[in-house]
């Protein structure tokens, strides 16, 4: 099916491309007339905090349960100076009609919102909690245009997470300009550079579109864009990286182009599908989670792999199509074409050159690229690669050097992923504050405005919130008030605050903690509240409930929640790799090596994950501040990298057991198809690492961490994984690698990800002549070396497919 997929594709390359760019249109364009409506808030579980919310629903009509933000200023002259006042009280008016907005002035006569020394005030605002994020952003905006600026001294900023500007992604170009120069150093050939790039656009562009359209159908978080597009780029050009090699590996075989191109549909093409499904069934396994927030963020993520794995097999063709037998053919003009492009991408990523220069790099491509026709010396072909002998190239001799000491590599390999790993052992999930913007944005200032103000706690106060079945029970309200007020880490306990003070049913205590929202302290708060020191007030009392809520509360039980479901997730994702890993190599050791090495090198990245981001280590640097870990993110790089590294996996042993199948030899099978795949695998994880790292400029805190995450997995799955401890583990087990209990064999489903056996026919590892392969009966196909005149062992028909 792929096959005759791939030759449609071929030879039809400008209808398949109508679909794609209609399809391109169709999206971006109904995307931009509806709009996104992303959510500015997540579901909250079961849980002490969502008992608190349904209260403060039943009897406050669902104050102190909307989204929180401020507007704070301050003034030289004072907050209460005369003019001051009248300007901010103007605005404050104008900013309490805006449309579900509620908003307390610090002027109001019972607000204690008036820093003690009179410098510092703020006005608290609510957002009604169906508000999403496009219309919260927009509030942001609208709040910002009316600030007045005519005042001397008066400094005032917009606080609150919602309400901060959405910055579009630009990291992405950033990766794709050195995608450029690593493609081109690894094919030699600027067109089969462009076609890789070329499929991840359209995939990437058409899955932004779909993530836009189905923020208004589920709930999404804004960053959502910015994690497809960082995902969508890095298998997409992965994907199409593996096609395009495994199509040259057939023209280098004089196969003719529409050949190729369906047999390495046939071949890498079940590979990319392979590891596209497990990606999207890992992220998709994140919905069992049962909350809406983390579901938007798995569908999200798995669209973009979809999209960008459906290109790969449909889109790419096409462009193979075009290319014809004109894909090892550069000429300078189009190399220097190309060096343009790299520089015009790294410049509007990083915001330099202007738009004169970017509009000068413009014209400079286009002559470049059609000058290169015409024009000497531009229009020199360069010379083609002579590809050495496989047995003379660095990953062979790498590998040989690897499996003359397996145990000095194995245990150096694992001892340091584990000592990367070490600061997994500190990991604290939770999450960050508005302390972790910028400095320069307005989300941030207001935060230290009100931390230096009032203390840091005033940025994270909550609630207890106590249904009561009589007046007779406020005593033991007010006793629980003084409680919670002489505790310690306790700022402010103000109340209670009745519902209705000739027949209270409820009443509200507003606590600011001394510490910030993501200080470990003010999460040790909430605990003692709710586990000492509430039930020492109210005892076995059934008529009071208290339920300690808002803000912070609702972070910790969301932390909790995940953290009691994570290893859950985990071991249904472990198990899946094993079981379609040994359905692919019909193994037990092989499958089992690898969940072992991954959850090792996975570990490892999490380990970096917490330095940086937890500990602060490169903080200064990278522009973050320590803070924990939010939980949904484990999760998400353990869907992800689990199912990028199920692609290497399979290129890279897929090689070595064909090698072994042919020849029987353990030892030199494992260095024979590392050399086969080293390069391709190395380009592949090149340009993962800097797609990844590449947002790490971004300046969202979340996606700077799935950045780094991202990055350093890979890169240790590409160098300490498959270039270290594969050799040497699997030298270390020799034969035993391939060892299956036929009772299993029997009753275990087969799925093959290489094609039909006969594809393989006359392309084999580079340097070694092409395969010969005998269809006899039996378990699998014999093969032997081509072109020698030797039959197999087991009785056989013709050859098929010899060349």
């Amino acid at each position: 099916m792929l096959a005759s997929i791939g030759r449609w594709s071929f030879r039809h390359p400008w209808y398949a491309l109508a679909i794609w760019i209609v399809a391109l249109v169709g999206v971006g364009g109904a995307a931009g007339a509806i709009g996104s409506a992303f959510s500015a808030t997540f579901e909250i579980p079961d849980s002490e905090t969502a008992d608190g919310f349904e209260t403060l629903d039943e009897y406050f009509g669902g104050a102190g349960s909307g989204i929180p933000g401020s507007i704070v200023f301050s003034a030289e002259q004072g907050v209460t100076d005369p003019e001051v006042q009248t300007a901010m009280s103007e605005m404050f008016a104008e900013v309490a009609v805006i449309d579900k907005v509620s908003l307390t002035s610090p002027y109001d006569p019972q607000a204690q919102q008036i820093a003690p020394d009179g410098s510092i005030a703020y006005a608290s605002l609510t957002l009604d909690a169906d508000v999403d994020q496009t219309e919260s952003m927009e509030i942001g905006e609208e709040i910002t245009s009316l600030i007045p600026d005519d005042i001397d001294g008066l400094q005032v900023e917009v606080g609150g997470q919602a309400l901060a500007e959405f910055e579009p992604p630009e990291s992405e170009l950033i990766g794709l300009s050195f995608a450029v120069v690593i493609l081109i150093v690894s094919f030699g050939s600027v067109l089969a550079m462009g076609l890789p790039i070329g499929t991840a656009v359209f995939g990437v562009g058409i899955g932004v579109g779909l993530i836009t359209l189905l923020t208004n159908v589920m709930e999404m978080p804004d960053f959502s864009i910015q994690l497809g597009a960082m995902i969508g780029l890095g298998v997409g050009i992965d994907y199409a990286l593996f096609i395009v090699n495994r199509h040259r590996e057939g023209l280098h075989a004089l196969m003719d182009p529409l050949e190729a191109a369906s047999r390495a549909l046939d071949t890498a093409g079940r590979a990319v599908i392979f590891a596209g499904i497990t990606v999207v069934i890992s992220l998709l396994g994140m919905t069992l989670m049962g909350l809406s927030f983390i579901t938007g963020l798995g569908v999200g993520a798995s669209i973009t792999v979809l999209i960008t794995m459906l290109a790969s097999i449909t889109l790419l063709p096409a462009f193979l199509g075009f290319a014809g037998d004109r894909i090892e053919t550069t000429r300078i003009g189009h190399l220097a074409a190309a060096a343009v492009l790299s520089l015009l991408l790294l410049s509007v990523g990083l915001g330099f050159g202007g738009d004169t220069f970017r509009l000068g790099a413009l014209i400079a491509i286009v002559v470049l690229f059609v000058a290169a026709f015409f024009v000497p010396p531009l229009n020199r072909l360069l010379p083609p690669r002579t590809p050495k002998p496989m047995r003379e190239t660095i990953p062979y001799r790498w590998s040989r050097m690897i499996q003359s000491y397996p145990w000095l590599f194995a245990v150096g390999g694992v001892a340091v992923l584990l000592t990367l790993a070490y600061p997994l052992l500190d990991l604290r999930l939770g999450f960050s504050d508005e302390g972790n913007f910028p400095e320069e944005t307005t989300t941030r200032k207001a935060y230290d405005m009100i931390a230096e103000g009032f203390g840091p706690g005033f940025n994270g106060p909550f609630l207890a919130v106590v249904e009561i079945d009589s007046p007779a029970d406020l005593p033991t309200v007010a006793a629980l008030t003084e409680a919670i007020s002489t505790t310690e880490g306790v700022a402010v306990a103000a109340g209670p605050l009745p519902n209705n003070p000739d027949d209270p049913q409820a009443a509200i205590i507003n606590i600011v903690p001394t510490t910030s929202p993501q200080d470990e302290a003010t999460e040790t708060l909430v605990k003692e509240l709710r586990d000492e020191v509430i039930p020492g007030v109210i005892g076995d009392s059934d008529t009071i409930e208290v339920n300690v809520t808002g803000g912070v509360p609702a972070n910790i039980d969301f932390t909790r929640y995940l953290s009691q479901r994570i290893v859950i997730f985990f071991g249904a994702v472990l198990g899946l790799s094993f079981l379609l890993l040994m359905m692919v190599f019909r193994s037990v050791l092989v499958p089992l090596k690898a969940v072992i090495m991954n959850v090792i090198s996975i570990g490892a990245a999490y380990g970096v994950v917490v330095a940086i981001f937890q500990w602060g280590w490169l903080g200064d640097i990278i522009g973050i501040e320590p803070a924990p870990i939010e939980p949904f993110v484990p999760m998400m790089l353990f869907a992800i990298v689990f199912g990028l590294s199920m692609d290497y996996e399979v290129f890279l042993l897929s090689r070595i057991k064909e090698e072994y199948d042919r020849t029987g030899d353990s030892a030199n099978s494992v260095a024979d198809g590392l050399a086969a795949t080293a390069r391709v695998i190395s380009a592949a994880a090149a340009i993962m690492v800097v797609v990844f790292g590449a947002f790490l400029l971004e300046e969202n805190r979340i996606i700077k961490m799935f950045g780094v995450g991202l990055a350093v997995a890979v890169m240790l799955d590409a160098t300490l994984v498959r270039m270290l401890l594969v050799p040497a583990t699997m030298e270390l087990l020799g034969d035993r690698n391939w060892w299956l209990p036929r009772w299993l064999d029997r009753i275990l489903p087969r799925l093959n990800v290489e094609g039909p056996a006969e594809v393989h026919a006359g392309v084999g590892a580079p340097g070694d002549g092409g395969l010969e392969v005998t269809a006899v009966d039996g378990p699998g196909p014999q093969i032997g070396p081509a072109g020698n005149g030797e039959k197999p062992d087991a009785p056989s028909e013709e050859p098929v497919g010899s060349r």
